[in-house]
């Protein structure tokens, strides 16, 4: 019975605390040459930083809408698979554009800036009749950022995001490009350019692996490893921005500051 009795007892966690030092906040996440070498993927990514982006971090940013350069279609190993026209195609375009913006939403959002909300962004271009790309680039960053109340702007463009398959060898590639440009000084603060690989590569050592592992390999094309793509693409740039001490800092005194006034109400 004594037996029974502690097999059945509730387990002792250890109390461990909060606010502890944490490891590799710039590089979790972040591709090695060796992850790169493993999934066999030669994409990479530039990204550069004004030489005096710490000394006035932008505290505020707002994600631009961002532009589909690609076909809105999908394509396999250069060949449009779908055919869509008209409508359908612009409503394929945005949607593409739409997820990368939502996916870098989501990186910058963890980090120390304050991310206005992309539905009130639309809102607020949409009324004032910036419907396009082209109608975007008239308007300076200074204007947008008084319509905004923002310190930056981000502006990106998704510049492809194809599906190959060669048989043993399947993934997809993304392209895009990124600018966070200052909207006091009209500075560009951070460029970014570059290019994701998500592939999968099978073994095979007879005829009928080939065949089925190249029929399997075609799972790779799935919506959902596209969304991987998407989101990995976005996780390797907002890794590469150095993290603002100053604003880390001024989160915590806002925060201490605003209780410390509604203690006193």
């Amino acid at each position: 019975m004594t037996f029974i009795y502690g097999g059945c007892a509730a387990p002792s966690f250890e109390n461990r605390p909060f606010f502890q030092q944490e490891y590799a906040v710039q590089t979790h996440g972040r591709k090695t040459w060796f992850d790169h070498l493993v999934e066999v993927d030669p994409g990479a990514f530039k990204v550069d930083v004004a030489s005096d982006y710490l000394q006035g971090p932008p505290a505020r940013i707002a994600i631009l809408p961002f532009t589909d350069e690609g076909s809105a279609n999908f394509v396999v190993d250069k060949i449009p698979l779908s055919h869509r026209t008209g409508q359908l195609r612009l409503n394929w375009a945005w949607t593409d554009a739409q997820r990368f913006r939502r996916a870098l939403d989501g990186y910058l959002a963890q980090r120390e800036f304050t991310i206005i909300n992309l539905d009130g962004i639309d809102a607020v271009l949409g009324r004032r009749g910036i419907t396009d790309r082209n109608k975007l680039a008239q308007v300076p960053p200074q204007e947008l950022g008084r319509w905004l109340d923002a310190d930056a702007v981000v502006y990106g463009t998704l510049e492809t995001y194809e599906a190959f398959y060669f048989g043993l060898f399947a993934g997809w590639h993304g392209r895009v490009g990124i600018r966070m440009v200052s909207t006091h000084s009209g500075e560009q603060l951070i460029r970014a350019r570059g290019s994701r690989f998500d592939t999968n590569l099978m073994v095979a050592l007879t005829p009928e692996d080939i065949l089925i592992n190249s029929a399997q390999n075609v799972l790779q094309l799935r919506d959902v490893n596209l969304a991987r793509s998407e989101e990995e693409t976005c996780r390797e740039i907002v890794l590469r921005i150095p993290i603002s001490q100053e604003l880390v800092e001024q989160n915590r005194m806002a925060a201490l500051a605003y209780i410390e006034d509604t203690s006193h109400r």
